[in-house]
């Protein structure tokens, strides 16, 4: 096909093919995560050995993201998409296919490598393509694929593994991913004038593996092996520390890097990665920490854990269609400020959660939390590239997404491991109350065991009554934790508001 034909192509058509492949990644990031218990008993493994699922994924994630730019320039944009989707396409069969627990994570790791360009490459294809009059339409839609389909993720995986088997989670990539390869190469002209790169940077690349797999594998087992009490996170910690620092050094020294560090000298970009970066870890811990919560101390399962979380989704695609004449009628900043307060009011409310708390308590602060994503995202991802020159592009977006990614990774396994520790100080004050001093235990305790004891011996009784008290107190110490974080993740939202006031619009 002619560069003159495609050319031609309508946006729309240039859109639809570039956030297919780009929205099944991110749906597969997050539905993934539901279903890792019932992964891990369909090899017989523990919930730590199946981790290594979400683990191997992360990794190849964020190895690719940052070389995006790079690869791109040497492969060529429709070549470096065809193989890519491809290679997710390829790994999405492999995991549905796994006949045990290491094929299932050498398939995710495949998967990883071939979803991690579709983020950051979307994001700079769909900036090069609209006029600078329609960014804001651009960034809408790229909002419906990543953040609209990665908060889909738990609600589509627990309907999945509930009612069908969860292999159904890769299985539905395969067509997606063959449609997506023929639109690639029907729909999306090359890059003009690409760079011509002269030296490979070798050392770069290996820096940034060795950071990402060793910084992964700490965050992923640190909570399980107490964290620096361990002798070999130890180890991985620094690795991973002096492998960043020589990757920064480097980059920034040497003449062909991977990855442009320079670009954070542009105000807008640096402003808008955080401000993305923090919508992230926000977003990403309720994902993780609600549904926890659900399933563990509410009791619900899979799939009603994932509809709670349903209605921060339709209320996302309501604001992505209201959201482009707002920004053309209100100051994006004023917009983004907003969305930060309702973000942290969402988040807020689940500091009032008890274990009696009903469905819609949890579902309808969902509700006011899709407004604030996309009161934020989408006047953020139009204005953090915008002030970039077009050939810095792809970098910028390629660095601006791995930030979001590790301060993502990062989160997850923060919120876990507060949520871990608090609820062992929680227990600790809480278990003072358990005493032959204090009334109201003991006349709760004999209150249990004249109940009991209507159906087995006094002694039985005693035990069960104990037994039952020592479980409402964990699930009173969890809960507790809970709220804890949740409060910890509001602050984050409202620390952020005045950050907005220092980006730059198009009318500055």
């Amino acid at each position: 096909m002619s560069e003159s034909m495609t050319k031609e192509k309508p946006l729309w058509l240039i859109a639809l093919t570039i956030l297919l492949p780009a929205s099944f990644a991110c749906l597969a990031t997050s539905a993934t995560n539901v279903a890792i218990p019932h992964i891990a008993g369909y090899f017989g493994a523990t919930t730590d050995e199946a981790n290594w699922i979400i683990t191997s994924y992360m990794i190849a994630n964020a190895c690719l993201i940052l070389m995006t730019g790079w690869l791109e320039n040497i492969m060529g944009r429709k070549l470096f998409l065809k193989v890519f989707i491809s290679i997710f396409t390829i790994g999405s069969l492999i995991c549905a296919l796994a006949p045990s627990l290491n094929i299932m994570v050498i398939g995710r790791l495949i998967q990883g490598v071939g979803g991690g360009p579709m983020t950051p490459i979307a994001q700079s294809v769909l900036l090069g393509a609209f006029p600078k009059e329609k960014r804001s339409i651009a960034m809408s839609l790229f909002g419906i694929a990543v953040m609209i389909f990665a908060i889909l993720g738990p609600t589509f995986g627990g309907f999945i593994v509930d009612n069908a088997d969860w292999q159904w989670i890769y299985y539905v990539n395969i067509p997606v991913g063959i449609i997506s390869v023929a639109m690639v190469h029907a729909n999306i002209k090359e890059i003009e004038n690409r760079t011509k790169i002269e030296h490979i940077d070798f050392p770069g690349m290996i820096a940034l593996v060795i950071w990402l797999l060793t910084m992964q594998i700490v965050l992923d087992k640190g909570q399980q092996y107490n964290w620096f009490d361990c002798y070999w996170i130890c180890i991985l910690s620094a690795i991973s520390i002096i492998s960043l620092t020589f990757l920064i050094v480097w980059e920034i020294e040497y003449r062909n890097p991977i990855v442009n560090l320079r670009i954070f000298k542009d105000k807008n970009f640096l402003i808008g990665t955080i401000l993305s970066a923090s919508v992230n870890v926000i977003v990403f811990s309720s994902i993780v920490l609600l549904p926890q919560f659900m399933q563990n101390l509410i009791g619900y399962t899979a799939m009603i854990s994932g509809m709670a979380l349903a209605p921060r989704m339709i209320s996302s695609f309501v604001m992505v269609v209201l959201i482009n004449p707002m920004m053309r009628i209100f100051d994006n900043r004023k917009l983004i400020a907003i969305g930060f307060l309702l973000l942290g009011l969402s988040i807020l409310i689940y500091t009032n959660l008890s274990l009696q708390a009903s469905f819609f308590y949890i579902a309808i602060p969902n509700v006011l939390l899709g407004v604030g994503i996309i009161m934020i995202f989408i006047p953020v991802s139009s204005l953090v590239l915008g002030t970039l020159p077009k050939t810095e592009l792809s970098n910028g977006a390629s660095l601006h997404n791995l930030c979001k990614t590790v301060c993502m990774a990062i989160s997850a396994s923060v919120a876990n491991t507060l949520v871990a520790r608090h609820t062992q100080m929680h227990q600790f004050y809480l278990v003072k109350n358990l005493s032959d001093f204090n009334l109201i235990f003991q006349q709760k305790l004999a209150a249990l065991i004249h109940t009991f004891s209507s159906t087995m011996a006094v002694s039985s009784a005693h035990i069960k009554a104990n037994n039952y008290i020592y479980k409402s107190l964990l699930a009173q110490s969890k809960l507790m934790a809970y709220v804890d974080v949740f409060a910890i993740l509001a602050l984050i939202g409202f620390i952020m508001i005045p950050f907005s006031a220092y980006l730059k619009t198009d009318n500055d």
